[in-house]
């Protein structure tokens, strides 16, 4: 298996030479569970970011009791899913990797 270009389940939203931001899509076909990847390179470090849709356990817990573990805890728990097909895992893979090369290419080029 090979990874495709353009590629499936992976969408450049956008690209301003040191940044680079693509839209991963779910399998499943739900836009709530895709997430945001940014790739970005400053001028010592490469950083990827990925945003993504949450959601909370809320039907377990009444207010109280998230305040409470709030407090105690520090944090309250979310959960976020994505599915990603093999071929999607392996486009996602190389996108990420692809990605990670140009910012840096495009810093070293700007620096130089």
């Amino acid at each position: 298996m090979q990874a495709q270009q353009p590629a499936l389940g992976i969408m450049q939203t956008n690209d301003w030479g040191d940044t680079k931001v693509y839209r991963i899509a779910c399998d499943c076909g739900s836009n709530e569970h895709s997430h945001d990847l940014w790739v970005e390179a400053d001028e010592s470090n490469v950083t990827v970011t990925v945003f993504t849709n949450v959601k909370s356990k809320w039907w377990q817990l009444n207010r109280w009791q998230q305040i409470w573990t709030l407090v105690t805890r520090g944090y309250i728990e979310y959960e976020a899913s994505l599915i990603l097909s093999q071929q999607q895992a392996l486009n996602y893979a190389k996108t990420l990797e692809h990605a990670i090369l140009d910012v840096q290419r495009f810093r070293e080029k700007k620096n130089a």
